[in-house]
C-alpha cells in the first residue's frame, strides 16, 4: 500500500531504511524514523481504535506522551506489549500492532451501536444507577461489563526479557531535552558540574525538531544537534533520550524509566530491556514543557480531528500530511504556523478559524500575506462525519466566545486541527506534594511553591515563546550549577497576539442536546456528563474526577484535565483558581511491572538472607529456620542426638557455663539527629530524655491503639546518635513506621533513620563465664562487673577488631554483645569459639534462646502478643512512662473503656500440673474440663517448652483476667481427647530476682 499522505522529501526519517509493519493485519511500510503514529498516518489509517464506553470510532490526537485514542496491543505470544500509545512506539521492521478495542476489528465493532443507541442514556454514574439493584443479579452483570470494558491484554506467559535497576547521583538533573532543557543543561554542564539530562523521545530537542524558527541565526533544529553534540563530549554530562521521568519524590529523588531495546524488536537479544535509574539530585530543574489542549465542541473525537501542533510536528519532523483540506481552529497564534505548515506542504487550508475577533501578530499576519482565509469571531461548533471527519460546521462567536451569534455554514475538509492554548506538564511537581496554581495570563496552572531544590524553565512555566523558554532555560542551569550566565537568545519571536481563553465552544443547542462534546477522550466524558455531575452535587473537582472518570485512564487527563475543570468551575459560578485541579500521581506515563520488578523476581523476590558466620553454622551441623528472609540457625545437632535432647545441652551450657548465638539477624537502625531523643520519646512508652551516652535501655513500642507492636533494645552511642534493635522479623515494618511518622506527623523534629542490619555482624554470649571469655579478648575495655554494669554500652577492641560491646540479656544470665563490621563476623565468631573452649563454650540456635527466654518470661512481640495486647496486658506497665510532657504512640487509647476492663486476656504463667507435660503451643483455654472449647474461650497457649533446667514443663498464655488468678487451675483440652490441667503462675520461672545478669 502507497503512503499517500507522505510527503516526497523532508522530515527526519531515513528514506532508505524502508520498514515493513502489520496493523490490524494488513501490512504498510514506514521508513527508520518514524513512529507508529506517523507511519499509520502516512499510509492514510484513520481508525486506529474505539472509545472506552461509546465504542466511537477514534484517530490519532497528538503526537506523544499525550496520545489518548492509539493505544496498541504490541506484538504476539509472551512479547505482547498491552497498550503503548503508538505516538510512542518506535518503528522496527516486522513490528506488529493491533487496536485494543473493537469487536470483531476497529473498522467496524458491534459495541459501537450501543454508543449510538444508547449514549443519551449511559451519563456518569450509568452502572451504580442501572445494574446496582436486584443486587443479586449483579454477578450476573459483572461479567458482561467486565467483557466489554478494558483495553489491552496481558500475557499469561513468563516474560522473555530482563530489566534491571541502577542508583545514580548527580549534582544536577534536568527533566525535559526540549530548548529549555537543552539550554539549562548546557549551562550546567559548561560548569563542570554532574550533569544527567533525560528526555522520553529518541532524540533530543523537543519543538526544535519540527519548527521552522531560528535560533541567533541557526535553524532551529541544527541549533538542536549542535546542543545535543556538545552535551555527549562532556564527560560530565550523561545523556539519556528514550527515558522517561515518571516519579518525583522527597529530597530530589527522581526515578526514570530507560527503554534500551524497545526500539530494536519485541523482545531483547541481549542485555536488559529496560532500566529503572534511580536518581539522587541534588539541584533539579524541570523543562517538562506543556501540551497544547483540545478545543471542545459537537462531534471533536472524529478520526481526522488533531491537535494543530501534533499536525505541524507530524509534517515537518515525519514528512506526513495527515489530510488534503484542512480547517484550523485557533484560540492563539500557534494554530496560524500549523496552517503555514500545511499550506508549505502543498495541501489546502480552507481557512483558520479564530475565536479571536480580532488577532494580531507576526503569524497572523504571515498567514493573511500567504492568502489564507482568516475567519475571526468565529468558531468551529461541530464537526460532521462517521469514521473520519467530513467538514466544519463554522459559526460567529461573541467576543467572551460564550454564545453563537449568528447562522452557521459548513466548510467541507477531512482535516481539523485545533489549538485551544497550552497546559503546562506540572505532573512531576505535584509528586512532590506541590500544588498547581492558577495563573490568569498563561490561561494554565504552573507549578506551585516547592521545597525541593527545585528549577522551572520554559513552557512549564507558561514561558511558551521559543525565546523565553531558551533564556529561561540557561538561567535555570545556571542557577542550579550557582554561576551566572549572561547569555540572551533571539529568536525574533517577540510579536505575538494574546490568546483567548476558551474551553467550550458553544454550540446553537444547549449542552445536554447538543452533539457530543467531549472532554476526555479515553473515557468518553463529555462536558454534558460535567454539567451534570455538578447538577447532581458534586463540587470538589477530585469528587467530579472520580464520579465521571475525566482524568482517569493512562493518559491521566493530560488533554483533557483543564478544559473539564473550566466546565466544573462555570457550572458552579466558580473561577478555576477557585475549584482547583486534580493532583497527579506517579507514574507520568505507565511504567511496566517488569521494570518496577526489575531483577528482584523468581528466586530473586524474596532472597534468603545469610549472616556472615553462616559458612560455620553449615560445616558444623547447624539447623535453620526462616525468621522473615533469614536463615537462622535452630540448633546444633551432635551425632546421634534428638532435638530434644540438643535443645537440652544447649541450654544447661547456658546456664553453668557459657554459649553462643548468632544475633546478626536483629533489625538495627541508625537513629541520629539533635532531636533523635524526643523522637525516641514519642515512639516508645518509655523516657528517653536522660538516657546517657554509653547506656541501653529496653523499649517498648506501640500502634496507634495502644497495642504491642515491637520492642528491643536500644543504646545511646552519643547525645544526638543511637542505635535501635528490633525483633528480627519486623525490622522492616519498624523502619517504614518511625519513617511514615516522621514524614507525615512529626517533619519538623531533626532526626533520621538508616537500616544497618546487615552492616554488623552480632556475637551473643551468655553463661557465667561469659565475662571470663571477653577479657581473654578485650583488653582495652574495663569489662567488670563494677566498671560495665549491666545495661551498659562501650567502644573497644576485641581480637584486634574495633568492635561495639553491650552487656544486655535475653536469657535471664551474665551476657554480652559483640557487634563487628559484618565482613570481620565470621572470625569473630571464630575467636570467641576458640577463647571459650576451655568454659566448654557452646553455639546454640534459635529454639535454645526461646526456652531460655521463656524461662524469664520475656516476651517475643508477634508470638506472645497478637495485636490485642497492651504492656499492661504482658505485666509491662513498668515500661510506661507517666510524666512525658508528649504523648507517646497509643498513650491515650489506655483511656478507652475497652483498655481498662478486668477481664482482658493478659500474660500470665502456665505450670503443667504434670511436670513431664509440654502443653503443644496454641491449645484453648477454658476454665471447665468437661466443656470442650465453649464459645467463650479464657484464652490460649502463646510459648510452651520443655525446660532441663526446672525440671518441667513451662508454658506462657493468655487468660481473662489472668492477673487476678494466679493459683488457679486451667485446662487444654486437645484434639486427641486428653486435657492438660495446668496452674496459673507468674510467667518469670527462672530466677525472679534477677540475680544473674546482674552479676
Amino acid at each position: 500500500m502507497s503512503q499517500v499522505n507522505r510527503l516526497a522529501t523532508g522530515g527526519r526519517i531515513d528514506r532508505a531504511k524502508p520498514m515493513s509493519f502489520t496493523f490490524n493485519g494488513k501490512t504498510y511500510q514506514g521508513f527508520d524514523g518514524d513512529t507508529l503514529a506517523s507511519a499509520m498516518l502516512a499510509n492514510g489509517v484513520g481508525i486506529v481504535g474505539r472509545s472506552f464506553k461509546y465504542s466511537r470510532a477514534r484517530g490519532i490526537l497528538g503526537h506523544g506522551a499525550e496520545e489518548p485514542n492509539a493505544l496498541m496491543q504490541l506484538h504476539k505470544g509472551n512479547a505482547t506489549v498491552p497498550n503503548p500509545r503508538a505516538t510512542q512506539v518506535e518503528l522496527f521492521d516486522g513490528l506488529t500492532a493491533t487496536s485494543t478495542n473493537g469487536w470483531p476489528n476497529a473498522e467496524f465493532d458491534i459495541m459501537q451501536w450501543v454508543g449510538i443507541i444508547g449514549g443519551k442514556l449511559m451519563p456518569p454514574g450509568f452502572y451504580y444507577k442501572t445494574f446496582m439493584a436486584p443486587q443479586k443479579m449483579w454477578m450476573t452483570y459483572e461479567k458482561f461489563i467486565r467483557k466489554a470494558a478494558g483495553f489491552g491484554k496481558l500475557s499469561l506467559e513468563p516474560d522473555p526479557d530482563t530489566y534491571d535497576k541502577l542508583n545514580v547521583h548527580c549534582d544536577v538533573m534536568v527533566v525535559g531535552a526540549g530548548p529549555a532543557g537543552l539550554a539549562a543543561a548546557l549551562e550546567a554542564g559548561r560548569s563542570g558540574k554532574r550533569v544527567i539530562i533525560v528526555d522520553e523521545q529518541n532524540e533530543f530537542g523537543g519543538t526544535l525538531l519540527g519548527s521552522k524558527q531560528t535560533v541567533d541565526g541557526v535553524d532551529a533544529a541544527a541549533w538542536a544537534e549542535q546542543a545535543t553534540s556538545e552535551l555527549a563530549g562532556m564527560a560530565n554530562v550523561t545523556a539519556m533520550p528514550r527515558t522517561t521521568a515518571f516519579g518525583y519524590y522527597d529530597h530530589n529523588f527522581l526515578c526514570a524509566l530507560e527503554r534500551r531495546t524497545d526500539h530494536i524488536g519485541p523482545v531483547a537479544l541481549a542485555g536488559t530491556r529496560q532500566r529503572v535509574h534511580r536518581i539522587r539530585a541534588h539541584q533539579v530543574v524541570l523543562a517538562t514543557g506543556a501540551i497544547e489542549r483540545p478545543l471542545v465542541f459537537g462531534n471533536n473525537d472524529l478520526p481526522g480531528i488533531m491537535l494543530a501542533n501534533s499536525v505541524s510536528t507530524y509534517i515537518n519532523r515525519y514528512a506526513v500530511v495527515p489530510g488534503q483540506r484542512c480547517v484550523v481552529m485557533t484560540t492563539n497564534d500557534s494554530g496560524y504556523q500549523t496552517a503555514l505548515d500545511i499550506q508549505s506542504a502543498g495541501r489546502t487550508v480552507v481557512a483558520v478559524v479564530d475565536s479571536r475577533h480580532a488577532p494580531d501578530g507576526r503569524l497572523v499576519e504571515a498567514a493573511k500575506v500567504a492568502g489564507i482565509q482568516v475567519m475571526a469571531g468565529h468558531g468551529v461548533i461541530e464537526a460532521q462525519g462517521g469514521k473520519k471527519v467530513t467538514g466544519a460546521i463554522v459559526a460567529p462567536l461573541d467576543e467572551a466566545g460564550d454564545k453563537v451569534t449568528g447562522a452557521g455554514k459548513t466548510l467541507s475538509c477531512d482535516l481539523i486541527a485545533v489549538a485551544g492554548g497550552w497546559s503546562p506538564v506540572v505532573h512531576l511537581s505535584c509528586h512532590t506534594g506541590s500544588r498547581p496554581v492558577w495563573q490568569e495570563d498563561v490561561a494554565g496552572f504552573v507549578p506551585g511553591p516547592t521545597i525541593q531544590n527545585q528549577h522551572l524553565a520554559g513552557a512549564v512555566a507558561g514561558e511558551y515563546r521559543l525565546s523565553q523558554a531558551l533564556n529561561a532555560g540557561i538561567q535555570a542551569g545556571a542557577t542550579a550549577a550557582g554561576t551566572e550566565c549572561a547569555q540572551v537568545f533571539n529568536c525574533g519571536d517577540e510579536s505575538e497576539g494574546a490568546a483567548q481563553a476558551l474551553y467550550l465552544v458553544p454550540h446553537t443547542k444547549p449542552i445536554s442536546r447538543a452533539p457530543k462534546q467531549f472532554v476526555d477522550f479515553q473515557n468518553d466524558v463529555t462536558a454534558a456528563g460535567i454539567e451534570l455531575a455538578a447538577r447532581e452535587g458534586f463540587q470538589s473537582i477530585e469528587h467530579v474526577k472520580r464520579y465521571t472518570a475525566m482524568g482517569f485512564g493512562t493518559d491521566q487527563g493530560k488533554t483533557g484535565n483543564v478544559n473539564g475543570m473550566a466546565i466544573v468551575a462555570k457550572a458552579l459560578n466558580k473561577s478555576i483558581a477557585e475549584t482547583g485541579t486534580t493532583i497527579f500521581r506517579p507514574a507520568y506515563t505507565p511504567v511496566t511491572f517488569g521494570a518496577i520488578g526489575g531483577r528482584d523476581i523468581g528466586v530473586l523476590l524474596d532472597p534468603a538472607r545469610h549472616t556472615a558466620m553462616h559458612p560455620w553454622h553449615v560445616a558444623n551441623g547447624a539447623e535453620f529456620e526462616n525468621v522473615g528472609q533469614w536463615k537462622r540457625p535452630w540448633y546444633f545437632p551432635q551425632a546421634g542426638e534428638t532435638m530434644q535432647q540438643t535443645l537440652n545441652r544447649e541450654c544447661l551450657a547456658v546456664r553453668n557455663s557459657v554459649g553462643m548465638l548468632d544475633a546478626s539477624t536483629l533489625g538495627k537502625i541508625d537513629i541520629q539527629g539533635k532531636d533523635a531523643r524526643e523522637f525516641l520519646n514519642r515512639v516508645y512508652t518509655n523516657a528517653w530524655t536522660k538516657l546517657a551516652p554509653g547506656k541501653c535501655r529496653y523499649g517498648l513500642m506501640l500502634k496507634e491503639d495502644g497495642m504491642i507492636f515491637d520492642d528491643g533494645v536500644t543504646a545511646c552511642l552519643s547525645d544526638h546518635h543511637f542505635l535501635m534493635t528490633t525483633t528480627s522479623g519486623g525490622a522492616a515494618a519498624v523502619l517504614a513506621w518511625l519513617e511514615l511518622w516522621h514524614q507525615t506527623e512529626w517533619p519538623e523534629l531533626d532526626v533520621y533513620f538508616t537500616s544497618v542490619t546487615d552492616q554488623w555482624a552480632t556475637c551473643s554470649f551468655a553463661g557465667p563465664n561469659s565475662r571470663k571469655v571477653l577479657e581473654k579478648l578485650c583488653t582495652d575495655v574495663d569489662l567488670s562487673a563494677e566498671a560495665m554494669k549491666f545495661m551498659d554500652y562501650r567502644e573497644g577492641t576485641v581480637a584486634g577488631i574495633k568492635s561495639r560491646i553491650f552487656r544486655i540479656s535475653f536469657t535471664g544470665e551474665l551476657s554480652f554483645e559483640v557487634n563487628v563490621p559484618a565482613d570481620q563476623g565470621h572470625y569473630m565468631w571464630q575467636k570467641l569459639m576458640e577463647a571459650g573452649e576451655e568454659f566448654g563454650i557452646t553455639p546454640y540456635g534459635t529454639e535454645s534462646m526461646h526456652v531460655l527466654r521463656a524461662e524469664k518470661g520475656f516476651i517475643i512481640a508477634g508470638q506472645d502478643t497478637d495485636g490485642s495486647m497492651t504492656p499492661y496486658d504482658c505485666l509491662m506497665g513498668w515500661a510506661v512512662g507517666k510524666t512525658k510532657t508528649f504523648s507517646f504512640l497509643g498513650e491515650r487509647s489506655f483511656t478507652r473503656p475497652d483498655t481498662a476492663r478486668a477481664d482482658r486476656k493478659q500474660l500470665v504463667g502456665l505450670k503443667p500440673k504434670d511436670p513431664t507435660v509440654v502443653i503443644p503451643e496454641g491449645s484453648q483455654i477454658v476454665m471447665d474440663p468437661n466443656q470442650p472449647i465453649p464459645m467463650d474461650m479464657m484464652g490460649h497457649v502463646t510459648s510452651s517448652y520443655w525446660s532441663e533446667c526446672l525440671g518441667h514443663g513451662i508454658a506462657m498464655g493468655t487468660v481473662k483476667g489472668g492477673l487476678a488468678r494466679m493459683g488457679e487451675t486451667v485446662y487444654c483440652p486437645l484434639a486427641d481427647g486428653r486435657v492438660l490441667a495446668a496452674e496459673i503462675c507468674s510467667p518469670v520461672f527462672y530466677d525472679p530476682k534477677g540475680d544473674h545478669y546482674n552479676d
